[in-house]
């Protein structure tokens, strides 16, 4: 049976007054850019710091070391930790993530303007996940300022790599020791609880071959010949892949995209040497290593070809969520406050995308995805033009995160 105790009133209505300041904070953060590329965020991390301590936060900041940050391709990572110690028990991590993609073309409101138009703030960062800063923090502000009596640990760590792979952000924190949670949820896409969600393994595939006068391409050996070869074993292994289906609801099937291809020298030459790169999604129910050692195998005997080499290089390896003992408390939690407060069934599901969520389950950590959002990515145009966050949802999604907080860490009055 869930231990979710009845609503606290008290924190319901402390929330309830906040819906200004909620918005007024996400909107400064919003307008703050912190793309990534190019990865400048430590001034980011600075202006979002300035604003907790203005809610009266204890701000620590975290700079990660440049030679570090420069070798994942950043220019300058600082990630914040806020801890709030109730009592004796177990630490509880909430993690948002404040670096964002850039914002591309096809916009209708400026992307770093934080307009607001019927409900909805638009801006690069609204949904994914600068939202969630302003969800946890109020949560966390609500339980303080309501004087709850709780046995254990509330932090806050926002980060600024998931863009790039988290591995400065969350892998950081924890390898460090500067974090040791028992618990962890994460930054949302939407008002799901996430209890699942995919891997993503990427390849880069280079075909070498010998370049040779188009006069004469019998006498070299040509790289895209080979390449045509693997291409079509690629896509015939992503057809096949589609009648593989994760057992989780919401993941779907494997997928395999060739999303980059490189080469050849000019229109007058044989091709002699082509480059290509593709992503493969993981499910929770495969190998990792299993799946990348058969794409490495089907590559390398599509490309037998006499004169050609092949190398593959690993680019990513982000690993699947699978739920971890304890997790399903969060998760009954979550889905219950949630239901309540949104007014619909929100039940556990799966994420065909992959997330910072993996770092926590890697240091067997239970993890969740839960936080402010629309009912889908889709409506939140996440990673798309007009990314947006339907305002009254926000304090929803604190309430939600306060009162599962409290049910976690409650403890019985002396």
């Amino acid at each position: 049976m869930s231990d979710e105790k009845m609503p606290d009133e008290k924190l319901s209505n402390y929330i309830a007054t906040q819906s200004a300041a909620a918005t007024a904070l996400l909107t400064v953060l919003v307008r703050t850019p912190s793309d990534n590329p190019p990865g400048d965020c430590a001034p980011h991390a600075e202006t979002a710091a300035a604003l907790l301590e203005s809610w009266g936060f204890t701000v620590e900041r975290h700079p990660v070391p440049q030679n570090l940050v420069h070798a994942h391709g950043m220019l300058t990572c600082t990630n914040l930790v806020i801890r709030k110690k109730f009592g004796p028990g177990p630490t509880i991590a909430l993690n948002a993530h404040g670096d964002v993609v850039p914002p591309g073309e096809g916009w209708t409101h400026p992307p770093y303007g934080a307009e607001i138009h019927e409900n909805w703030l638009y801006g690069r960062g609204a949904a994914v996940s600068k939202s969630d800063f302003v969800t946890y923090a109020l949560a966390l502000r609500a339980l303080i300022e309501t004087n709850q009596t709780l046995a254990g640990t509330v932090e806050l760590h926002f980060t600024y790599d998931e863009e790039t792979g988290g591995e400065l952000g969350p892998a950081w924190l924890l390898s460090e020791q500067i974090s040791k949670p028992d618990y962890a949820i994460c930054a949302g896409f939407s008002y799901a609880v996430v209890t699942a969600h995919n891997g993503c393994l990427h390849l880069e595939v280079t075909v070498t071959g010998k370049s040779a006068h188009a006069a004469k391409p019998e006498t070299g050996h040509d790289a895209l010949h080979a390449t045509n070869a693997i291409l079509t074993a690629l896509y015939a292994e992503r057809d096949r892949l589609t009648a593989e289906i994760s057992s989780f609801p919401g993941i779907g099937s494997k997928k395999l995209t060739i999303g980059l291809i490189t080469g050849g020298i000019n229109t007058n030459v044989v091709p002699d040497k082509v480059t290509l790169r593709l992503d493969r999604r993981l499910i929770p129910d495969e190998s990792p290593e299993a799946a990348e050692s058969s794409l490495r195998a089907l590559i390398q005997s599509a490309a037998s070809l006499p004169g050609i080499s092949v190398r593959i290089s690993r680019i990513l390896l982000a690993t699947p969520l699978v739920p971890l003992p304890g997790a399903d408390r969060l998760a009954a939690l979550l889905c219950g406050h949630a239901t309540e407060f949104f007014g619909e069934k929100i039940a556990a599901t799966g994420s065909p995308l992959y997330t910072d969520a993996r770092h926590y389950a890697a240091a067997n950590i239970p993890v969740i995805l839960y936080g402010a959002g629309p009912k889908t990515i889709e409506l939140a145009n996440a990673h798309r033009a007009d990314e947006r966050l339907y305002l009254p949802d926000l304090p929803k999604a604190a309430e939600v995160i306060a009162q599962t907080l409290r049910d976690l860490l409650v403890s019985p009055p002396p």
